[in-house]
């Protein structure tokens, strides 16, 4: 422990920091035990930004036990005895200051900037500028993209239980679900049930389940791989003609 009558010269301490207006703010500091309280003040002005006027600082032990206010800014910090692990709270005392009103802790406190839609409008180089930009260089594709009707026209003639074959791969199987599904993208999607193991669910994509099947049978697909017709499931066994 250090005495209050002499101090060795490189001693110092770790102490925890809290502060009564930032209930998030919590540091682990090292001190000198030669720094005067009001250059414990300074040190602390720069990490919690309370000024060292406005500044009370209490010193509790490793038991949350208050020890003593630290209120005499010329004496050492080891005078009062600090050890490891020992607490120093800040009071703030400066009903205005920055630390005041949680504003430094919760953003939603704090006014936002806000913009007109013409002001917004009237400005270059904008998110909003540049999709007009693209929109009117690849008008077709860009409107393919966002719609939410993106491939409705090829999901005519496929119904639920439509026997089909899948490209990639001449996979066959199932139509087990047909319409829009916003975790994948916009636009139509078909939902196949494959014959064999080849695909990467069981009807649940990101949570949603479309459809039933057997774990990796199922797949999500565009309706312009599909072809559905007669596509009978192949037999495991069959063997081409030697």
């Amino acid at each position: 422990m250090a005495s209050r009558l002499q101090i060795e010269g490189d001693a110092s301490v770790l102490l925890r920091v809290t502060h009564s207006n930032l209930k998030s703010f919590a540091a682990d500091i090292r001190f000198s035990l030669q720094m005067s309280v009001e250059a414990v003040k300074d040190k602390l002005w720069k990490k919690c930004g309370t000024s060292v006027n406005s500044m009370r600082l209490e010193l509790y032990d490793d038991c949350k036990n208050k020890l003593c206010d630290l209120s005499d800014d010329s004496r050492p910090l080891g005078f009062y005895s600090p050890l490891d692990g020992f607490r120093i709270h800040i009071i703030d005392l400066d009903p205005s200051s920055v630390t005041s009103g949680g504003w430094l802790e919760d953003t939603s406190l704090v006014e936002k900037y806000s913009i007109s839609e013409d002001e917004y409008n009237k400005r270059s180089g904008t998110f909003r500028k540049f999709k007009e930009q693209m929109a009117s260089q690849n008008p077709s594709e860009f409107r393919n993209k966002m719609s939410d009707d993106y491939m409705e026209d090829l999901c005519s003639n496929i119904k639920v239980g439509d026997r089909c074959e899948v490209d990639p791969g001449e996979k066959r199987g199932v139509v087990k679900y047909v319409g829009r599904s916003e975790a994948l993208g916009p636009g139509f999607w078909i939902g196949v049930q494959y014959d064999e193991p080849l695909g990467k669910h069981d009807g649940i994509v990101k949570g949603t389940r479309y459809f039933q099947c057997p774990p990796l049978c199922g797949a999500m697909v565009r309706p312009d791989k599909v072809k559905v017709g007669d596509y009978p499931e192949r037999d495991p066994f069959e063997e081409d003609e030697i």
